[in-house]
């Protein structure tokens, strides 16, 4: 039986003549953030194909996810209502009125669910795009509203990012950013590498293009791997930070593991995001989980300056974790919610986005250009707390990674203060 596979080329390789050759019909071809084409390939081609002189490589499609966890506590609304200051924007200085930077003029591809283009609290840009698994084949789709939302996950983290500051809902880290919506996971929140290049590709193609331009990506989302299992995944993040923009990830929600475990966490080239608490929570047997403190479930990893694998920088990815009979239970962060209204999730899919609200403040601050490694240096230089946050999450899964790298801090990142 066949497999779905992604075939990468040779710089100036035809997509369409090496598939023909090995009596091919590939669902999607990339000619932008990546040279080559997806799809099913039965098995008894796949060592040819390996060895023809115009392939680079030929890995197996993978299956990824979304970075977002159970959350108790709080409540959802479905109607518009007075305007609340997230706990984790206040925990970053995020405040509106006081920062002197709104993302104004500055693009932010959400690679996610989709958004949710009835939301008027989300702002959208004038073009979206679809990648989907249907039936066994990669479909793709480009429009107005072809990237709209049909799980929520990704409307959480837009709202994030960007949510108005118009006095309904809640406001985002980065109010006057633009959103677009590249939607790579479908209704259950699942996609594969192959969707998620798609996406990545056609950002590349339409990062300079669309107005405002995209300069900041955030992907919350993964899947268990490796540094190399993926060539082509990694060229095309690669593709996508040589074009000047940052690629913000979600590190994991699993405590057990690193970043290195994780793809694409584990790149060189993003910016990988742990999770802390923005408040102290509450308890039942005589002692609290305090504000900053490592999220109970994210997946952390000590940044290595040589390698250049590791968590950059820790965020909310919560609002606080609360005590009850003796368990641990998070409260999500409050966000736009699919069909109107708020709702809450937790987890690293949350962290991220925090972070690249504040990528998108320094983009505006510096003009619109700014070169990826010039956004970590500042975050990891500017961060609050270095040192000494996050602290030791009480549960028995987390282990200290050896760095408390700091809870990001957006007033430190820009210099932001308004007079």
């Amino acid at each position: 039986m066949p497999g779905r596979y992604i075939v990468e080329l040779k710089r100036g390789a035809s997509p369409a003549a090496v598939a023909a050759k090995h009596a091919l019909v590939p669902d999607a071809q990339f000619a932008n953030a990546l040279n080559g084409f997806a799809g099913d390939v039965p098995a008894a081609r796949v060592a040819a194909l390996k060895q023809d002189p115009n392939v680079v490589s030929v890995v197996e499609d993978r299956v990824i996810g979304l970075h977002a966890k159970p959350s108790g506590g709080g409540t959802t609304t479905t109607a518009r209502a007075k305007e609340v200051l997230p706990a984790g924007v206040a925990r970053i200085g995020a405040v509106p009125g006081t920062i002197a930077f709104t993302g104004r003029g500055v693009g932010v591809a959400v690679v996610d669910t989709g958004l949710d283009f009835n939301h008027p609290d989300l702002p959208r840009g004038s073009t979206s795009f679809r990648a989907i698994v249907s039936r066994t084949r990669l479909q793709l789709s480009e429009g107005g509203t072809a990237g709209q939302d049909d799980n929520g996950h990704g409307t959480h983290v837009g709202g994030i990012i960007a949510a108005r500051y118009d006095g309904y809902d809640v406001v985002g880290v980065a109010p006057n950013a633009t959103l677009y919506a590249v939607k790579v996971l479908d209704k259950a929140g699942s996609g594969y590498d192959s969707t998620v290049l798609a996406g990545l590709d056609w950002v590349a193609k339409n990062a300079n293009t669309v107005n405002p331009r995209i300069r900041v990506v955030n992907m919350s989302l993964g899947r268990p791997g490796t540094l190399g299992d993926s060539p082509s995944y990694r060229a095309a993040v690669k593709k996508l930070k040589d074009m000047g923009i940052t690629i913000v990830v979600s590190a994991g929600n699993d405590a057990t593991k690193e970043v290195s475990a994780v793809v694409p966490a584990t790149y060189p080239e993003v910016i990988a995001v742990a999770s802390t608490t923005a408040k102290a929570g509450t308890d039942d047997i005589g002692w609290f989980i305090g504000a900053d403190t490592a999220s109970h479930f994210t997946t952390d990893g000590a940044f290595n300056s040589s390698t250049g694998v590791g968590v950059t920088i820790s965020a909310p990815g919560a609002d606080q974790e609360n005590i009850v009979s003796g368990y641990i239970q998070s409260v999500g962060i409050l966000s736009t919610r699919l069909g109107g209204g708020t709702t809450r999730m937790s987890g690293t899919s949350m962290s991220s986005p925090h972070t690249a609200g504040v990528v998108a403040l320094m983009y505006e601050q510096a003009g619109g250009t700014l070169a990826p490694e010039s956004v970590r240096a500042t975050l990891m230089s500017t961060a609050s707390k270095i040192g000494s946050a996050p602290f030791n999450s009480p549960t028995s899964t987390y282990t200290f990674d050896g760095v408390r790298e700091g809870v990001i801090d957006a007033i430190g990142a820009t210099g932001g203060v308004l007079p």
